[in-house]
């Protein structure tokens, strides 16, 4: 199931050949990977690319048609009542009753565990002491996703599992939940997220796994998933007056030219003999460079590549 080199290192998940289907519709065809203990892995893709039928597998919240999953050492639909000890999730919606507490329902979940972390530890690791006598229909989304959160770690897990963690937040929310999951990476938590984020994924994953119609088209790290797209880097200029575009397209190193809304863009194999090539024609020229910008491919770029803009399922 395992390479020789996921077998050096402790794996918190291990997938091998997942299917799943409702009805005749398949969700998960085939999906196959492992994370490393103290990872923290991406399934990145668009809506029902198949992200959150496979992390519900992992949950032991449903079953597979086939193939094998074992998550902290255990087969998740049969061993349900030890994995719970081992693992934390947060769904996609946390939905609690309009007028339980926050401190009220951490103490509640604290009670489904043999060996819970004290309800006021979390309530400070998360932010939510001041809070921890609101009801939940009094807190904003940021506040609901933190306490989904605290909820998801009230059992000390070695796996954490996130399912859309910063779905629908403003940014200053996403940034909250970005600093507390980092806060897990450095810990050596497990951590698995889904999302369709792209910069979410860059920032947070060491690895991951974009999907698309229930399979995985790709998997690295975000860096290897950008080179591997093979996407050049970018020249964006603004230049008065406009050159001859047959000139822009013969710098050294350039290999594709366009304009669009009086910016030309470049796309440069090697950027250095790219610059210094538009610096002199623009010399020779009596032109003016009015702004210039380098883009480097990005995840996004990659992501576009592999999984296209929307899910087929």
């Amino acid at each position: 199931m395992a390479s020789v080199a996921e077998a050096a290192v402790e794996l918190a998940v291990e997938v091998e050949g997942l299917r799943k289907s409702y009805g005749a519709v398949p969700a998960v065809q085939g999906v196959s990977f492992a994370i490393p203990r103290g990872e923290v892995f991406g399934l990145l893709g668009p809506n029902g690319a198949g992200k959150t039928s496979t992390i519900e597998i992992l949950e032991g919240l449903r079953r597979p048609d086939a193939g094998t999953v074992r998550v902290c050492g255990l087969e998740p639909a049969r061993d349900s009542a030890e994995l719970k000890e081992r693992i934390g999730a947060q769904l996609q919606a946390t939905v609690l009753p309009d007028k339980i507490r926050v401190e009220e329902a951490l103490a509640l979940f604290a009670t489904f565990y043999r060996r819970p972390l004290p309800v006021r530890r979390l309530l400070e690791r998360f932010g939510l002491l001041e809070k921890r006598r609101a009801y939940f229909d009094h807190l904003s989304g940021g506040q609901r996703q933190r306490l989904a959160l605290a909820l998801a770690l009230v059992n000390n897990p070695r796996l954490v599992l996130l399912d859309e963690p910063t779905a629908g937040l403003d940014a200053m929310a996403r940034r909250e939940i970005y600093g507390l999951i980092e806060s897990l990476r450095a810990e050596r938590r497990t951590v698995l997220l889904t999302t369709h984020y792209i910069e979410e994924a860059e920032r947070l994953c060491d690895r991951v796994a974009v999907m698309r119609a229930g399979r995985i088209v790709a998997l690295g790290a975000p860096r290897e998933l950008v080179h591997a797209s093979g996407r050049e880097t970018r020249l964006e200029a603004r230049i008065e007056p406009p050159p001859d575009a047959a000139l822009l397209a013969a710098l050294p190193g350039v290999v594709a030219c366009s304009e669009r809304d009086g910016r030309w863009l470049l796309q440069a194999r090697a950027v250095a003999p790219a610059v210094v090539g538009l610096v002199r024609l623009l010399d020779r020229e009596g032109a003016r460079l009015e702004e210039l910008r380098i883009l480097q491919p990005t995840l996004e770029d990659a992501f576009v590549d592999l999984a296209g803009e929307s899910g087929d399922n």
